[in-house]
C-alpha cells in the first residue's frame, strides 16, 4: 500500500530549522487544548456533581415540639390560652413560625396561636423527594391541627402560605371556619418579580451553584422584595432561609405556581363560601398591589390595603396588620 507524501515533512526535511521549530509548536498548541478540555470537563463535571449533592441534601426535624405526620415530622410553635378559639398562622415561601413573631403577643390574649412549619421550613422535615404540593401541605396542616385537637380554626396564610390555607380550607371544610390572606397573589398575571437572585436560583445547575456559594448578602438581596424598598431586613430570617435545602425551596415555589396555573385563587374561594379577608401591603414588590381587587369577585370579601408597607405587613406594621386580623376575627365570631 502506497502513502501519499507529507507536506509537512517535506518541508521540514527541505529546512531544518523548520524541523526544529514547527514539530514543538504543534505539540504545544496540543497541549494547550488537551489541558483547556480536561479543565473545562472537571469545571462542568464538579458543577454536575455540586448540582446533584445541592438537590439531594435532605434534613430532620428539629426542636421540643415537632408533631409526626404523614410525609415529614412538622414543627409548631402555640401561644395563648389553649381553651381559647385557634388562629393558625401558615407562613409563606423560605419563611418560618418567627415570621409572625411581632403578631403573637397580640393575638394569644384572647386566641390560642398556632404557627406551623410547613414541610421543608424552619425547624420542619426537608425531604429530598415529593410532599411539597399545595394541597399535600395543606392536608398536613390538617392533620396538625387533629393531632392537637383542634375541631374549628380561622386560618391565617401569608404568601405562599394563603395557598396552603385555601387548600386546607377546600380539603376541611368542616375545620376552616374563616380565612385571612396576607399578600398571596390572586393569579399569575399579579406577579412582579421575586428579584434577580429569585430568578437565578431557579437555573439549572446554576441556582445550585448559587445556593452552595449563597452567603448573608446574597441571601438578604434575595430577600429585600418580601418588604418595603429600605426596609432592613433581620438576621432571623436570613437565617429562616439559610436552613432550607435547595429542592425544598424550588419544590415549594413551583408548587405554588402549580396550584395558581390549575385555578385562579379568587375562583377556588367562590366556590368554598369561607369568610374572607384579604390585606395587602400597597408597596409590595413580588405581587402588584392593584390585584388585591380581583377578590372582590369573591362574596362578602373583605379587602384591605395597608399603606408604607410592603409584601409583609404583619412584619413591617404588625400593630396595624393585629389590629385588622383581630377586627376580622371578631365579626366572624358575632356572625356580623
Amino acid at each position: 500500500m502506497t502513502t501519499s507524501p507529507d507536506p509537512d515533512n517535506q518541508l521540514d526535511e527541505a529546512d531544518p530549522r523548520l524541523s526544529d521549530k514547527r514539530p514543538r509548536g504543534s505539540r504545544a498548541r496540543r497541549r494547550r487544548r488537551i489541558i483547556a478540555s480536561t479543565t473545562l470537563l472537571t469545571v462542568v463535571g464538579l458543577l454536575l456533581a455540586n448540582a446533584a449533592m445541592v438537590t439531594g441534601q435532605t434534613a430532620r426535624a428539629t426542636g421540643d415540639s415537632t408533631l409526626h405526620l404523614d410525609g415529614g415530622d412538622i414543627h409548631i410553635s402555640q401561644d395563648g390560652p389553649r381553651d381559647a378559639p385557634a388562629l393558625v398562622l401558615i407562613h409563606g415561601l423560605g419563611a418560618s413560625t418567627e415570621w409572625w413573631s411581632p403578631l403573637v403577643p397580640t393575638l394569644a390574649t384572647s386566641y390560642r396561636v398556632i404557627r406551623i412549619d410547613l414541610l421543608g421550613h424552619g425547624q420542619s422535615a426537608k425531604p429530598a423527594g415529593g410532599g411539597y404540593a399545595v394541597p399535600e401541605q395543606g392536608r398536613r396542616v390538617g392533620q396538625a391541627l387533629d393531632q392537637l385537637g383542634i375541631e374549628h380554626a380561622m386560618v391565617i396564610g401569608h404568601s405562599t402560605g394563603g395557598y396552603v390555607a385555601t387548600a386546607l380550607a377546600e380539603h376541611r371544610r368542616d375545620l376552616v371556619t374563616a380565612l385571612a390572606l396576607i399578600n398571596t397573589g390572586p393569579h399569575l398575571d399579579a406577579f412582579i418579580s421575586d428579584g434577580p437572585v429569585g430568578k437565578l436560583i431557579f437555573v439549572p445547575v446554576l441556582g445550585q451553584l448559587l445556593w452552595r456559594l449563597r452567603t448573608d448578602g446574597i441571601l438578604r438581596q434575595g430577600l429585600s422584595s418580601a418588604f418595603a424598598p429600605g426596609f432592613h431586613v433581620p438576621q432571623q430570617l436570613i437565617d429562616d432561609t439559610r436552613r432550607m435545602t435547595y429542592h425544598a425551596l424550588t419544590a415549594t415555589s413551583r408548587a405554588s405556581e402549580d396550584y395558581l396555573t390549575q385555578l385562579p385563587l379568587p375562583d377556588r374561594l367562590t366556590s368554598l363560601g369561607t369568610p374572607l379577608l384579604v390585606i395587602f401591603g400597597e408597596l409590595d414588590q413580588r405581587w402588584r398591589a392593584s390585584s388585591a381587587a380581583s377578590y372582590h369577585s369573591v362574596a362578602g370579601a373583605k379587602v384591605e390595603l395597608v399603606p408604607d408597607v410592603g409584601h409583609s405587613p404583619m412584619f413591617e406594621d404588625p400593630a396595624h396588620t393585629a389590629r385588622l386580623l383581630l377586627d376580622f376575627v371578631s365579626s366572624v365570631s358575632s356572625g356580623r
